[in-house]
């Protein structure tokens, strides 16, 4: 096997995205045949090199999984929660495969959330250059008024940039909104700054991958068409 790149070797390996990775390697947590690692973009040797993760030995992953996950309103997009509260770990426990999420929905949101071990497409999905898109239902406390949906279809400028939606469509309190970004909530601090209370945010599709009648608090393996990213 040729040399691959640490960060690359560490999201194969299923442990987190590359760009996790990075930041492991960055803050100390990586070794190198018993060498502490902090240098990006350094290449190891899969079969002869010995690279631990906070003391674990890392493996290449034997079989790379791809799920489509319906996140129930309440849960929190993460695998574990020192809390205790209810979070994506919970309905995966049993598998094998170290799992992690592509992305998240906030607590109070549900819908459609990627899990997978293939750290590289999970970089892809995510990373804006890629330009997936990701499609939302959104019920709002009262109807958008027409002058809305054209600022919305123009632009608005939030505290942290502007924010364009691919597309917008929908009558009354029902909005069908579609966008790129993954910025943290922004489709409620999207509807709050015209004005509008989000009452319920549901993502039904991310690029190709639809999330159709699957059942909240169930998932399902994706074909291998919903897993190419270009």
């Amino acid at each position: 096997m040729s040399e691959l790149r640490l960060s690359k070797f560490i999201a194969d390996c299923g442990i987190a995205s590359r760009r996790k990775a990075e930041e492991l390697i960055a803050d100390g947590r990586v070794t190198v045949n018993g060498k502490q690692i902090r240098e990006q973009g350094i290449k190891i040797n899969p079969i002869k090199d010995e690279v631990k993760v906070d003391g674990k030995l890392l493996e290449l992953q034997k079989t790379k999984t791809y799920l489509a996950f319906h996140k129930p309103r309440g849960i929190l997009s993460t695998m574990t929660d020192p809390e205790g509260r209810p979070c994506l770990g919970d309905f995966f426990d049993s598998r094998e495969a170290r799992l992690f999420h592509v992305g998240r929905l906030d607590k109070d949101s549900e819908g459609l959330i990627l899990l997978s071990n293939d750290g590289q497409w999970a970089q892809e999905m995510a990373h804006p250059s890629f330009e997936i898109s990701k499609r939302y239902q959104v019920l709002l406390d009262r109807p958008l008024a027409s002058s809305d949906f054209r600022k919305i279809r123009s632009g608005v400028e939030l505290e942290d940039g502007m924010v364009k939606v691919k597309e917008a469509s929908g009558q009354g309190r029902s909005v069908t909104l579609e966008i790129h970004e993954g910025r943290n909530q922004i489709i409620r601090r999207l509807m709050g700054e015209l004005g509008y209370e989000v009452e319920r945010l549901l993502r039904d599709r991310i690029g190709s991958i639809s999330l159709g009648e699957l059942p909240a608090g169930r998932w399902r393996h994706l074909n291998e068409s919903e897993t190419r990213t270009s």
